[in-house]
């Protein structure tokens, strides 16, 4: 069977790659993508904006015209996130969301959506990453207690929210499995002459440059060794192929909130 799938924010960044990825899937039909009301790209063939042949797809402000989706996409802002959300449960369409920086508040929101239909938020869909914080979860239940924990992460300068979904991601999977609080034991920036460090923060340090795609790295620091675990992304169509993984996994789930982990099969491990 195949699946219908509609990108929300089609025209950006990570859209352009996500009709790309969604056209190299023999399991997958782009039928449409969304651009914002008065946005020059209204009406553009999707197949130009991405860089590759006509498709005969045309983006549009209007929602309605991409009822016949399965699967929704949406890698686009928090705003625009919720708006879409609401027409999703209002339409029974599942949804995948790359969107980046909710607060908890705001993801419990999310959770509630999925009492009524498929919805999967991943602060990052690379395959690599999600096994990143498999591996972060077991090397915090071997050495976490016994470590000085810190996370690094570097971005492109266009990059609006810091640290990234990734890291935040990162310090929760870590902070959950030592049994801390992610909200008081980070440290976001040091400066100045400060404290000797606490056993139990965990540090962030962010770095926004260039067209750098993202690299995250969760360093576990003794006396005398240390053990860094890294992810580099060097193209943003690793995001979207794992977020085409995404969209086949969730097509054929029932209603509830999900992550990555779900689609990998990692929480049973």
């Amino acid at each position: 069977m195949t699946i219908k799938v509609a990108i929300l924010g089609c025209n950006g960044r990570m859209g352009r790659n996500l009709i790309q990825a969604t056209t190299e899937h023999s399991q997958l039909s782009l039928v449409g993508g969304s651009v914002r009301k008065g946005s020059s790209f209204e009406n553009f063939d999707l197949g130009e904006l991405a860089g590759i042949k006509a498709l005969n797809v045309n983006a549009t402000s209007n929602l309605e015209e991409l009822a016949d989706a399965d699967v929704f996409i949406d890698f686009t802002s928090i705003e625009a996130t919720f708006e879409h959300l609401t027409w999703c449960k209002e339409h029974n369409k599942a949804l995948v969301i790359g969107t980046t920086g909710f607060t908890d508040e705001q993801v419990k929101q999310i959770q509630q959506v999925g009492i009524d239909i498929p919805v999967l938020l991943a602060p990052n869909t690379s395959i690599g990453v999600n096994l990143l914080f498999k591996l972060l979860e077991i090397t915090a239940k071997a050495i976490g207690d016994d470590t000085d924990i810190e996370i690094f992460e570097a971005h492109h300068r266009f990059k609006k929210d810091a640290p990234s979904g990734t890291a935040m991601k990162m310090g929760q999977v870590i902070a959950e499995t030592l049994d801390r609080d992610l909200n008081e034991c980070a440290v976001y920036g040091r400066e100045g002459i400060t404290e000797e460090r606490n056993p139990n923060t965990i540090g962030f340090a962010t770095v926004r440059a260039g067209d750098i795609i993202g690299e995250h790295t969760a360093y576990f620091a003794d006396l005398g060794e240390r053990l860094e675990l890294t992810h580099k992304a060097t193209s943003r169509m690793t995001f979207a192929m794992g977020a085409m993984r995404a969209v086949i996994w969730l097509s054929k789930a029932e209603n509830g909130f999900y992550d990555m982990q779900d689609v990998l099969g990692l929480k049973a491990l």
